[in-house]
């Protein structure tokens, strides 16, 4: 099994990221455009509630798994390993399937009491069968990310999009005569075929590449597995308290959105498309950059772990700081665009440029989330899920007290939404760093931060002068991509000159070098 460095997964991982984005976006767009922006709200209210409950499911493991298979590799510990994954395949499995079944019992409750649109009864019941799916599955990616090879989740998530995009657009039509909520339902079952044929994928992989056998002998080291499941669970349980509460979060979201809205004095659909616009349309602009800093993130997780097993202490606080600085670079240019180019980007997107506002508001203050995920890794790695738990439960407190204290007001409605979306993911951020420097006396270094302001300004004047000469001629889209490109291929030049990827970095890339 073909194993990677950091940057060279990551870049593995990027890549694909940047393919799924791309195949994600195409998918988004055909759900936005042909089932408007209430198909898309039935569609993003049932999202939270699918995330909660592959969160209870999970439980954590498949962050602790990658440490822990990294950790057993490093030290040669090959019956460790089988034993990490035979425990975590049993745990995932019987719990998937227990919740699967709790979940199909509560929906209609849950459809009556807890939302205000009672149609997104049908997405719900639609998404339940992806729970066992994606809960093996990820499993197997955290042995694969253990193992530090990048590339079998990479095409498992290509090949997951290109299903998806086969497929939503055909049980979309189907359904869209029987009502907007059927046609959502339909949305929602394309993204259980995605699921189930990536999980094939990675499994014919696993059978392939495989030292051991998983079957042999499970039963005695299932039975023998009372320190591994410690070790595992001392990761997973403070891990699946962060995702809890964000899952929890994101499933209160809506919900206190709707009941808030409404206060203010909006009308049920009203509500409905407002935050449709917000997280149809923002949202998914905002977290474009993510699909780098996620990469990073699952990278640094055996990265670190490794170094730590070896007590290489400096690495670690340079494998840290060398995320950051990537992080920053690629959400730097974004945050920039999503600024000055916000009205052609959605207008060409989804057609209306009516959530301008709000995507102006939130893009500045969405920059610090784009070094939040890197820093989460690093604390998940160095065994400190317990800081990271009680920071993103802090956040989560801050932002629906907020939302409801704000989204209540009739002068500020959707806004004060997305206000409180902002200040959490500060907070959260801002707690993350404070933690590495309690534990390891991690920091960005002085020099760092100026660098980074520097990048700002620099990329906004730049980005400014190109916006302006896209407003002076034919303001057609192919202009408009070509507009963007050309500013993508400045802002690269920028960061190489103030070294924000360094020559050394740029050695370890295969195809680079032969050019140093």
């Amino acid at each position: 099994m073909t194993k990677q460095s950091f940057l060279k997964g990551t870049i593995i991982l990027i890549i694909a990221g940047m393919i799924t984005r791309f195949l994600g976006f195409i998918n988004r767009l055909v759900v936005a455009r042909v089932m408007g922006q209430v198909g898309v709200g039935l569609y993003m209210m049932a999202l939270p509630t699918l995330f909660l409950v592959l969160t209870l499911t999970q439980i954590g493991l498949p962050t602790a798994i990658s440490k822990r298979v990294a950790e057993a590799t490093t030290k040669g510990q090959k019956h460790k390993v089988k034993q990490i994954l035979i425990v975590s395949l049993t745990i995932t499995g019987c719990t998937s399937i227990f919740i699967t079944i709790g979940l199909v019992s509560l929906i209609p409750w849950i459809s009556t009491n807890l939302y205000t649109d009672q149609r997104v009864l049908f997405p719900l019941y639609a998404i339940s069968p992806v729970i066992p799916i994606i809960a093996i599955s990820s499993v197997l990616k955290g042995y694969f990310q253990g193992k530090q090879n990048m590339k079998p989740q990479s095409y498992a998530l290509i090949i997951e999009q290109v299903i998806r995009i086969c497929f939503v657009a055909l049980f979309i039509k189907w359904l869209m005569p029987f009502g907007v909520e059927y046609a959502a339902a339909g949305a929602m079952f394309s993204i259980i075929l995605g699921e189930l044929i990536s999980l094939l994928y990675m499994i014919f992989l696993f059978k392939r590449n495989k030292t051991f056998r998983v079957r042999r002998q499970f039963f005695s080291y299932l039975t023998a597995s009372k320190q591994t499941i410690k070790e595992l669970f001392s990761i997973a349980l403070p891990n699946t308290g962060s995702k809890l509460i964000n899952s929890i979060t994101q499933f209160l979201e809506p919900i206190l959105v709707a009941q808030s809205l409404a206060i203010a004095g909006m009308t049920t659909t009203a509500a409905t498309m407002a935050y449709g616009q917000l997280t149809g349309y923002v949202l998914p602009l905002l977290f474009l950059p993510t699909f780098i800093t996620h990469s990073l993130s699952i990278a640094l997780v055996p990265a670190i772990s490794e170094s730590e097993a070896m007590q290489q202490q400096t690495f670690i606080h340079h494998r840290i700081q060398q995320a950051i600085r990537i992080s920053f670079a690629s959400g730097a240019l974004a945050t920039i665009v999503f600024t000055i180019f916000r009205d052609p980007i959605l207008l060409f997107m989804y057609g209306s440029s009516d959530a301008s506002e709000l995507l102006l508001l939130m893009a500045p203050f969405y920059l610090f989330l784009y070094i939040q995920a890197p820093l989460q890794s690093a604390l998940l790695a160095l065994d400190l899920a317990k800081p990271a738990m009680f920071n993103s439960l802090f956040g989560a407190v801050i932002k629906l007290s907020l939302l409801y204290f704000l989204a209540t007001k009739p002068n500020l409605e959707i806004v004060g939404v997305a206000i409180s979306m902002c200040v959490s993911v500060i907070l959260v951020t801002f707690l993350h760093l404070h933690a590495l420097r309690q534990t390891i006396r991690f920091k960005i270094p002085f020099k760092e931060l100026i660098k980074m302001i520097g990048l700002l300004i620099v990329t906004y004047g730049v980005s400014s002068c190109f916006y302006h000469f896209y407003q002076v001629t034919s303001q057609g889209i192919i202009l408009f991509l070509i507009t963007l490109s050309l500013l993508a291929l400045v802002y690269l030049v920028i960061v190489l000159l103030m070294r924000f990827i360094t020559r050394d970095e740029l050695r370890q890339l295969p195809f680079i070098q032969k050019w140093f």
